[in-house]
């Protein structure tokens, strides 16, 4: 009868030092083993909000600086407009969006969106700018049409400009889409604030910040590939 007493008063010793980690909200690893498998959707819905964002956030900017590049007085203005949109507080924007667009993956990328163009504006104009003057005098000398000198001559020229600021788009978009779950739009950051039962806050913070910078170092190196593919006459001087 004192064995089964002695049994007892240990079980409940071995399963309370069992779930001390998980209690503590301390680093578990056989936490994060047991449970990698939640973070596959909020994973995707993250990766699906970067890329997105990116995407339209690129194609407005730069529809916005082929214009401001004929129309240079559109360049103040344009700059202005994207940096007051990207100086907005993130939070602000998510929450003020609500009413009008309501919860959910649109007024996140919304957001999301508005915070690449002033990068990815300035980035595209810096490269169109900074195409040597001989080479488009040589372009139009061989007859070249303002059209053709755009996009045979000075985008090619202005690859890595515009690569880089889709890198550094990418990268900042990653981070902010962690806020995108207060807009109901889910991502990394949702299991991050989770307070639901048995949510262990560091292995948590370990398993969703550490998706975020592998999504961040593949996004970056994959537009580091396209930029090398893309420019073979920089592989050439190299």
């Amino acid at each position: 009868m004192s064995g089964l007493l002695v049994l007892a008063q240990i079980v409940p010793r071995n399963r309370a030092g069992h779930q001390t980690c998980v209690q503590r909200n301390g680093f578990c690893p056989r936490w994060i083993v047991d449970n990698i498998g939640n973070y596959k959707e909020p994973f995707l819905r993250h990766v699906e909000l970067t890329v997105l964002a990116v995407a339209f956030g690129f194609a407005i900017a730069f529809a916005l600086a082929l214009v401001a590049h004929r129309r240079r007085w559109l360049v103040g203005p344009i700059t202005a407009v994207t940096g007051i949109l990207y100086t907005l507080p993130s939070l602000a924007v998510f929450f003020l969006l609500q009413p009008i667009t309501g919860r959910g993956v649109t007024t996140a990328l919304i957001a999301l969106t508005a915070y690449t163009l002033l990068i990815l504006f300035r980035n595209v104009t810096l490269g169109l700018d900074n195409v040597p003057a001989e080479i488009k005098d040589a372009a139009r000398g061989q007859g070249f049409s303002d059209r053709q000198l755009l996009w045979r001559v000075e985008l090619p020229l202005a690859l890595p400009e515009i690569i880089a600021g889709l890198r550094i788009a990418a990268t900042t978009t990653v981070g902010l889409a962690t806020l995108a779950f207060l807009a109901g739009a889910g991502g990394l950051g949702e299991p991050l604030f989770d307070g639901g039962e048995g949510i262990n806050f560091q292995s948590n913070v370990v398993v969703a910040g550490g998706l975020c910078v592998l999504l961040a170092i593949a996004l970056d190196l994959l537009l580091l590939g396209v930029q090398r593919a893309a420019s073979p006459w920089q592989r050439a001087r190299g």
